[in-house]
């Protein structure tokens, strides 16, 4: 009885720092890149769509500011307003 190898080889350039981190990145979780890689190439051909999302990470301008906010209104200098209350303060209407 002969089996046949149903696996085949995907040749893929991608920047070297790149490739690292992704390595890297995967072992850290504990998943080789390879299945990453395969795990993808499933879901698109699955679902016929690429999806991209990036995870929201504040810069550290943005935690300032609402840190000083936060302070802002803990000390009682902002009040709390309603929507229409807030545009027209921002239109001065």
């Amino acid at each position: 009885m002969t089996t046949t190898n149903t696996k085949t080889l995907i040749t893929v350039k991608t920047d070297k720092t790149l490739k690292q981190a992704a390595q890297d990145l995967a072992a850290e979780i504990g998943v080789p890149l390879g299945t990453l890689i395969n795990s993808f190439l499933k879901q698109f051909v699955r679902n016929k769509e690429v999806n991209f999302s990036v995870s929201y990470r504040p810069t550290a301008r943005l935690i300032k500011s609402i840190e000083e906010g936060r302070k802002e209104y803990a000390e009682g200098k902002l009040k709390p307003m309603t929507l229409e209350e807030l545009r027209e303060d921002l239109l001065g209407k």
